[in-house]
Formats: C-alpha cells, sequence, structure tokens
C-alpha cells in the first residue's frame, strides 16, 4: 500500500507538468524519482526517535555498500539496496548497472526488480519509447499484474506511445488495490480522461472533523532566539511501542508558532492505521533546521504521550535541541 502512496504523490506532483509539455523530459523524470525517493524518506525516518550520533550521510553509506559487494558479489540484497542507493542520489548509471545484476541474479527475475531496472533506464534515458524499458515493464506486469511500480509507469509508457486505453487500463488496475481518497479522485481523473469520458465527481474525504488529538505547539526560548522564521516544524504522531513508522505526521513553519494543530483519522499516513486505533500517542514536534524530515542534530524539539482520543489539548514547547 505504501508502494501506491509513493507513486500518487510522484502522479501528483508531475502530472500537470507532463501536460504542460506533453512529454517526457529527463527533468520530469528526474522529479518521480526525487519524490519517490524523498517519500520513502519521510515514511521510514519523519518519526524516527531522536538519534544519539550523526547519521551518515547517504553518500557515505552507498560508498560503504560498495566495498563490501567487491568483497561479496554474491549478495543479492545489497546489490538491491544499492541500485535503491543511487536512485534517490540521482545516480542512475549506477542504479542500472546494479539492478543490472539483480535481475541477473534472481532465478527468475521479480516483478519489482524489473520495474526497477525499467525506472532506472526509463529516467536515465528520458523517454519512455525504448523498446528494452517499454519490455522490462511487460515483464515485471507478466510477473507481477498488480506491482504497483509497473503499473504506474507501464501506464506511462502507454501514453507516451499515444495507447491511451492502455493507460487507462494500468492505472485503473492501481484503483482496485484501494489507494487512499485523495490520490484515488487523481487517478481516476487520469483515467476518464484517457477513455474520453466526462471527468467524475471527487469522492469526499476522509472526514476531518473527527479530532483525537489538538496539540498546541509552541517555542522555547531558546529555539524561538536560535530557528528562522521560514524554518519548517514537524507535527507527527506516532506509537510509543514501535516509533517509525509514524501514524501521521503534518507541518507548520515557525512563523505560525504558536499554533493549535488538530490531528484526525484523516491525517493518517497508511490506510487501515488510523489514530483511533491506538490506546496511546506519542506527539513529537520538531523543527527542522535542515528544512528535511529526517531528524538531524541541532534540531529542536519537543514531545509529549498522550491517551487516545485525548480529552484535552496537548502542550508540547519546541525547547530540547538534538545533541
Amino acid at each position: 500500500m505504501f508502494g501506491i502512496m509513493l507513486l500518487a504523490a510522484a502522479l501528483v506532483v508531475t502530472w500537470p507538468l507532463y501536460r504542460r509539455v506533453k512529454r517526457l523530459t529527463p527533468a520530469l523524470l528526474a522529479s518521480v524519482a526525487i519524490v519517490l525517493g524523498v517519500s520513502a524518506l519521510v515514511y521510514s525516518s519523519v518519526g524516527t526517535p531522536v538519534p544519539p550520533t550523526p547519521v551518515a550521510s547517504v553518500e557515505e553509506m552507498v560508498a560503504g555498500l560498495d566495498r563490501r559487494l567487491q568483497e561479496n558479489p554474491e549478495d543479492l540484497e545489497g546489490w538491491r539496496m544499492l541500485g535503491r542507493s543511487n536512485m534517490q542520489l540521482q545516480n542512475y548509471a549506477g542504479a542500472i548497472a546494479a539492478f543490472e545484476r539483480v535481475v541477473a541474479m534472481e532465478k527468475p527475475a521479480s516483478g519489482q526488480s524489473l520495474a526497477s531496472l525499467g525506472e532506472a533506464l526509463l529516467i536515465a534515458e528520458g523517454s519512455a519509447a525504448s523498446d528494452r524499458t517499454g519490455q522490462l515493464f511487460e515483464s515485471a506486469l507478466a510477473a507481477e499484474p498488480t506491482n504497483p511500480k509497473a503499473l504506474f509507469y507501464g501506464g506511462i509508457v502507454a501514453i507516451e506511445r499515444g495507447d491511451r486505453e492502455l493507460a487507462a487500463d494500468r492505472w485503473e488496475a492501481l484503483l482496485s488495490l484501494s489507494p487512499p481518497p485523495e490520490i484515488e479522485n487523481v487517478l481516476r481523473q487520469r483515467v476518464a480522461e484517457w477513455r474520453g469520458e466526462a471527468p467524475p465527481a471527487a469522492q469526499p474525504a476522509a472526514d476531518a472533523a473527527g479530532e483525537i488529538v489538538a496539540v498546541n505547539v509552541s517555542l522555547g526560548s531558546g529555539a524561538a532566539a536560535a530557528v528562522a522564521p521560514e524554518a519548517t516544524v514537524f507535527i507527527i504522531a506516532r506509537d510509543p511501542a514501535q516509533p517509525s513508522p509514524p501514524i501521521a505526521a503534518t507541518r507548520r513553519s515557525v512563523s505560525e508558532l504558536p499554533a493549535r494543530v488538530s490531528l484526525s483519522d484523516a491525517d493518517a499516513m497508511i490506510p487501515g492505521r488510523p489514530l483511533s486505533s491506538f490506546d496511546q500517542l506519542e506527539i513529537v514536534a520538531r523543527v527542522s533546521v535542515s528544512g528535511g524530515p529526517i531528524a538531524q542534530p541541532g534540531d529542536w524539539y519537543g514531545q509529549h504521550t498522550v491517551s487516545s482520543p485525548a480529552t484535552a489539548p496537548v502542550d508540547i514547547v519546541i525547547e530540547k535541541q538534538l545533541p
């Protein structure tokens, strides 16, 4: 399900660009990869507990992984991880080489690996018209007909080649995987457009009125003196017993504080994991000095654990700093 959310995030960001230029460009395709990489990082890291030591850079981790694979070239998972990491770094040549190795080592190759190789090739070449790229997505769908990445890019390849019906079929298959309502609306709009039908009425999003917890977020004096007004503030709800991935997250800017933030089931990051299903919630408010979703040394934060649903607003003062 999270894969669908990532792909739809890329869809929401890049589709207006595609409609304007009417073709796939290297910049447009690169933006897809960036959205996917950043979204994955948000999902896995925005709710990460305070780290005791600085996290190594992605470049350092990739270099270490590359050295390890030179010593152990049969490490299939290592090659897979190297491919994903190189995609985040926009090193598409490195990603292609790594995914080529994965596809060669798997017997038979999985739909996910074939789709990942196709994605890297598509972005590196800046075109969906390559016979090999298209064949990789076809092979991925033959191996895994419901693979979200293969359906997503398979639809892009089809529309680039002028096959609107096939593109609609593939994105309609994404709809059958029950994406969240706001994503479902985007997919339905595109499918209707490609089939030459009237745009469907937007489906109502989840009711945001059922507040689970209200959070009064403010800055302590130390943080107020140290952070810029335009800095991003992440407000995160997570399971105290399993902090990552977060249950819900939203953002504000420092200039908006103090602020009252309402969290409801409509803010849930993953369908089927609503705030109301938890007896306790840990609420974290963190000012990101870097602007990114991953907690970094120097960030300011405050946190509080409450019962769910909370019977009264929670006051969180951002006054602690990560070492």
